[in-house]
């Protein structure tokens, strides 16, 4: 029903005009065909995402934006996962509320939104009742957002650089923050405030990701203080530490570490002077590379 917008491929910013419905690959590494690399119950996101049974998060193989550091490289270059059909997809969906997920959560999902638009009619038809996550690196087309109006709940983005020439230098995309600011204001137009379940579960809403980068902090600040004079507290803001640098950054000396504890406490601290009420921190040792699921096609 939506396949046309893969002939001549312009979903996210990098504009290839692929036709990908005829295998052509553009900046994204994958075809027209729907390309899975796991999908299971993930205990690891925010609290109010995962709750007490967890997040039915559904990996999908491939990216846009491509960042050197990328912690799911193997299925964001497309060299892992399964290809699966439309309607697989919308079993899988229902395969996970069966397993008690408290959500859907489609991670990485952005150059597969036509498919996905297809498989949540199909698996709402046949009783999927569960909230709808976009977990996303905001690398996106606010008219590409526009089409998943009333598709999705909850939008789950990052807002990783504000400076252009660290956008440019670890995901070759100077343009990163006007792409991401775009689509993040039409994320929080379409799903609204904050709305939760008894529990806590988040039903409706928007919970910013940023990922700390180890030498950064004063784009970290930037990017921090840009969300709450911007959204306040219609948001959730999500300060995580986790950055865990894997084999390809060694080209990259600077952020081949992990960020340090006083960075981290600066960057909260600094949150909590701007007066952040609605935010997630990290504690602990999140910075391990086992924090990373692995991608064997479980559920797919």
């Amino acid at each position: 029903m939506y396949g046309h917008l893969l002939e001549d491929c312009t979903l996210c910013p990098r504009n290839c005009h692929v036709n990908r419905l005829k295998g052509e690959i553009g900046r994204c590494r994958v075809s027209g065909e729907l390309m899975v690399a796991r999908a299971a119950l993930h205990m690891w996101e925010e609290p109010s995402i995962s709750g007490e049974t967890g997040s039915g998060t559904v990996f999908f193989s491939g990216c846009s934006l491509g960042c050197v550091y990328c912690q799911n490289h193997n299925i964001a270059a497309g060299m892992a996962g399964k290809k699966i059909t439309i309607e697989r997809l919308a079993e899988i969906f229902l395969e996970l509320q069966e397993k008690k997920a408290n959500n859907i959560n489609l991670v990485t999902p952005g150059h597969y939104v036509p498919q996905i638009m297809n498989a949540i009619e199909l698996s709402k038809s046949r009783g999927l009742e569960l909230p709808i996550v976009y977990n996303t690196s905001s690398y996106e087309k606010a008219e590409t957002l526009k089409l998943l109006e009333g598709y999705i709940d909850i939008y789950l983005p990052d807002m990783k650089y504000y400076d252009k020439a660290i956008a440019k230098k670890y995901s070759k995309a100077e343009e990163y923050f006007k792409y991401a600011s775009e689509a993040l204001q039409e994320m929080v137009r379409q799903v609204g405030k904050l709305t939760f379940r008894e529990d806590g579960v988040l039903t409706k809403g928007v919970i910013v990701r940023h990922l700390t980068l180890p030498g950064y902090l004063t784009d970290s600040k930037k990017i921090i203080k840009y969300l709450y004079e911007t959204y306040g507290d219609t948001i959730y803001i999500s300060i995580m530490n986790q950055y865990t640098p894997l084999d390809k950054v060694k080209d990259y000396p600077e952020i081949n570490r992990c960020i340090s504890e006083k960075e981290y406490e600066e960057l909260i601290d600094y949150a909590i002077e701007l007066g952040i009420e609605n935010g997630f921190i990290q504690e602990g040792e999140t910075a391990l590379e086992s924090f990373i699921p692995e991608f064997n096609e479980e559920g797919v």
